[in-house]
């Protein structure tokens, strides 16, 4: 693990960093906010993954977290949302596809799935270095993101209950596998056997039996991607009756950008803090 940069934030630090990813073959980014407590105790970790067309830096620079990490003693990790590189394959004119898209999935498809495993890496190979590098306490997970990240968070915590106690999101894609902008990454990354899909999305694993205590999400309702991308209600109406819990919060004027994200980050991150301890 290199340094790559450095800056104390509200007491904390603020650093990214870049390693060599077996994984996805390929050297990846990620930030990590550490908070001042984190001195002299482990402290409770918050993964954030990002959407479409972003990197870690995207909530970095404009996500407004690191005040409310400070004060409740988060660790905050922001990993990319895709591998990079010049050997790693992509579609330029396409940004619901490749660099910046990587759907927080383990492609199966050439020649996509040589790089493209964003699921092992941010469930296996990214927290073992976190783990080594920074004083976590690895009992206290939760995960949040946004859009493609809130799609990847739902489906990473219904498929590690084990591992991660809290999961909101902000405009999250709940059923990837019937949006217009991810069913042709999906087929592209995993084949035209849309069975496989089920794995990466979050209606789908309820309806197969996949359970996690509950969620948050919160929805802009003037967000340009709602009807066609999005569709909260979809998971709502999928959780009825599982004993998930959900608090689907709607808010009007509200559109698909940080502005969005930023207003609603401390309710999120004070909401991970009550169940993480």
């Amino acid at each position: 693990m290199k340094i790559v940069s450095q800056n104390t934030a509200f007491g904390g630090m603020q650093g990214v960093f870049a390693h060599d990813s077996k994984a996805c073959n390929a050297e990846m980014t990620f930030a990590v906010y550490v908070p001042p407590q984190a001195v002299t105790a482990a402290r409770p970790v918050l993964w954030y993954l990002s959407g479409l067309t972003c990197t870690h830096a995207n909530v970095m620079e404009k996500g407004e977290y690191r005040r409310m990490a400070s004060e409740l003693g988060l660790i905050i990790v922001c990993p990319d949302t895709s591998p990079r590189g010049g050997d790693v394959p992509d579609e330029v004119t396409n940004w619901q596809m490749g660099k910046g898209a990587g759907f927080y999935l383990d492609a199966t498809e050439k020649p996509w799935a040589e790089h493209y495993q964003m699921y092992t890496y941010i469930t296996e190979e990214l927290p073992a270095l976190i783990g080594e590098q920074f004083r976590i306490d690895p009992s206290r997970q939760g995960i949040f993101g946004h859009s493609m990240g809130g799609h990847g968070a739902m489906t990473m915590a219904l498929k590690n209950p084990d591992r991660f106690k809290s999961c909101s999101a902000f405009a999250p894609i709940v059923a990837p596998s019937s949006a217009d902008w991810s069913v042709g990454a999906f087929e592209k990354y995993l084949g035209a056997d849309k069975t496989a899909w089920r794995e990466y999305d979050a209606c789908a694993l309820v309806e197969d039996g996949a359970r996690f205590p509950e969620f948050l999400i919160d929805q802009g309702k003037a967000d340009s991607f709602l009807e066609n991308g999005l569709r909260p209600w979809l998971f709502e109406d999928v959780v009825k009756g599982t004993g998930i819990g959900l608090t689907l919060r709607m808010h009007e004027r509200y559109d698909h950008s940080y502005y969005f994200i930023s207003t609603f980050m401390d309710d999120h991150l004070k909401w991970h803090a009550e169940r993480l301890g």
